[in-house]
């Protein structure tokens, strides 16, 4: 330390502590919303992840894991081909808790009423600490109603499937105490478009087939078996692929490459080759998205809990930050100007909060044989989505911004979520893939706009901006669905699931938050009486009421 004069000229000053120490499931939006959809009794238990999330291990977990990306190894010493990926250690401590924790398939098992709410809690919970490595966590949760339909499989697999035990390295499935699940769908020639696959599956008989084609993009391929799609002689099929086979020899599933990403380091994502590689029927031949479209739902739905998560983390960091900084005579928090902006990120983040664990609600309920909440499903699911994956990245970049430089060095962790912010938008469909979707549930299944418009109803005369919008919106789906051209429909479909999902947050919010979240949501949202960016808010709302909502992090 150089000195002059006999003072330090390095203090630190006017610096927050650090974001550690905390109970991140102190979350006032999240705990109401754990009880309201059914899973009151684990909110010790979320608590205890909260705990663990907030402390500093996690997050040293979270940073090391992204630090030390996995390393591809095609071949041992000698030349073998083995096809494996190292993964830091800091990899499958986050994995360890995460499937401990039921995050993975292991609600499936479970018997009792929210079970798949209290998951959802626990991915917006521990989905704070890191991201990359829940890909794996939701495929295997997502696989699990897929691999059920197919007795013989579901009779091998689905006991490790739905295990709560992380246990990694690839060997025999019957030998291993949890097992872990992946997809590979997507080939460099169709992207989405999964009919258009020219992975080539010949049936060798009692239900195998021999696979030769390529995978373009496949996370965590260390995964003990993955759910394909190929063309069978039938048509495109759904099958499952294990790594190791009976007699414990490695099925061909050749790396090519690791994808080097914009974010998600910490996980492998993969191209694989296969070349006579062993693969198990699940369903009927030329059925495969059919057999399928159960897992897209539940992982399209898991990248909207965790960009939930993504935004909550994003939320607290900012407040954290404005609520110890000081400028211009006094704290940042209390500037007129920041307290809009953190009340508008914090309304964003409590509907996206609001929404999932609804839609999470929808799927516990729809398992106990509930048809309107599967029809709820349907739609919510691609509403949320669409809208809460567009919104993620503009409202990390303006949490990053009320750290100033801070935020934008990596060890504030916001580079990170920022690098993370964009690829639940294009994970499992891009926003023309979901919007798409939206459409396609609009025609086809009449019962889903049926449970959407009954959901909207259930807050009539809670706020009139919501009203008026609900009476707009129900006159032009009206419309729009009556028209003999369809390809007018898709042109404004992006702009018709906004409002759909503005909607519904809208009414979430009207039935279940305080009027100081409602009613500025409703009017800034549904009423548009606020700007483009994030910070405009009318004057004459209760910010204090929804500032205090904002969980409070480290003191």
């Amino acid at each position: 330390m150089t000195t002059f004069g006999g003072g330090p000229t390095h203090r630190v000053t006017n610096q927050p502590p650090p974001l550690v120490g905390h109970d991140v499931a102190d979350d006032i939006p999240l705990l109401a919303a754990l009880v309201r959809e059914g899973a009151g009794d684990q909110v010790e238990e979320l608590h205890r992840l909260g705990r663990l999330a907030g402390g500093a291990e996690a997050q040293s977990w979270g940073d090391e894991a992204n630090r030390h990306p996995p390393v591809l190894r095609t071949h041992d010493r000698y030349g073998n081909r083995i096809d494996e990926v190292d993964f830091h250690p800091a990899w499958h401590e986050l994995l360890t808790v995460a499937v401990r924790a039921g995050l993975a398939g292991s609600a499936w098992a479970a018997d009792r009423p929210g079970a798949h709410v209290a998951r959802a809690a626990g991915i917006l919970v521990w989905g704070q600490v890191e991201h990359g490595h829940l890909c794996p966590v939701s495929m295997t949760y997502a696989a699990v109603p897929v691999v059920r339909t197919a007795p013989d499989l579901a009779a091998a697999y689905l006991p490790g499937l739905t295990s709560s035990v992380y246990d990694p390295g690839l060997r025999r499935p019957e030998s291993k105490r949890g097992l872990l699940a992946g997809m590979g769908m997507t080939e460099k020639q169709g992207g989405s478009d999964v009919r258009a696959n020219e992975t080539r599956a010949t049936p060798v008989g009692g239900g195998a087939y021999l696979l030769r084609g390529h995978k373009w993009f496949t996370s965590a391929p260390m995964n003990d078996v993955f759910l394909v799609l190929a063309q069978a002689p039938g048509g495109l099929s759904c099958l499952l692929v294990p790594r190791v086979l009976p007699d414990g020899s490695r099925n061909p599933f050749l790396i090519q490459r690791l994808k080097d990403k914009l974010g998600n380091r910490s996980n492998a994502s993969a191209e694989p080759e296969f070349d006579g590689t062993l693969a198990h029927l699940v369903g009927e031949e030329g059925r495969g998205v059919r057999a399928i479209i159960d897992m897209v739902a539940l992982t399209r739905l898991d990248s909207a809990i965790g960009t939930a998560s993504g935004m909550r983390a994003a939320l607290v960091a900012a407040a954290h930050h404005v609520r110890h900084r000081s400028a211009f005579g006094s704290l940042l928090v209390d500037k007129p100007l920041m307290r809009n902006v953190l009340a508008d990120l914090a309304l964003e983040s409590e509907a996206a909060v609001t929404l999932v664990m609804r839609v999470a609600g929808a799927v516990d309920r729809a398992e106990q044989g509930d048809e309107g909440e599967r029809a709820f499903r349907r739609l919510a699911t691609g509403l949320a989505k669409y809208w809460l994956c567009k919104r993620q990245p503009a409202m990390v970049a303006e949490a990053l911004e009320c750290l100033g430089g801070n935020g934008y060095v990596e060890d504030s962790g916001l580079p990170r979520l920022y690098r993370e912010a964009p690829l639940n938008g294009i994970w499992e469909g891009s926003g023309n893939v979901n919007a798409l979707d939206v459409l396609r549930a609009l025609g086809r299944e009449p019962a889903s706009l049926a449970a959407y418009a009954a959901e909207i109803d259930a807050a009539a005369g809670g706020n009139r901006h919501l009203d008026d919008a609900w009476r707009r919106l129900r006159h032009d789906l009206d419309a729009l669905l009556a028209a003999d051209e369809p390809v007018e429909l898709e042109l404004v479909a992006r702009r018709l699931v906004e409002r759909m999902a503005l909607l519904l947050q809208g009414a979430l919010l009207v039935r279940h938050a305080p009027p100081a979240v409602a009613d500025a949501f409703c009017v800034a949202r549904v009423g548009g009486d606020a700007g483009l960016a994030f910070g405009t808010l009318p004057p004459g709302l209760d910010l204090d009421g929804i500032l205090r909502r904002i969980p409070h992090g480290a003191v």
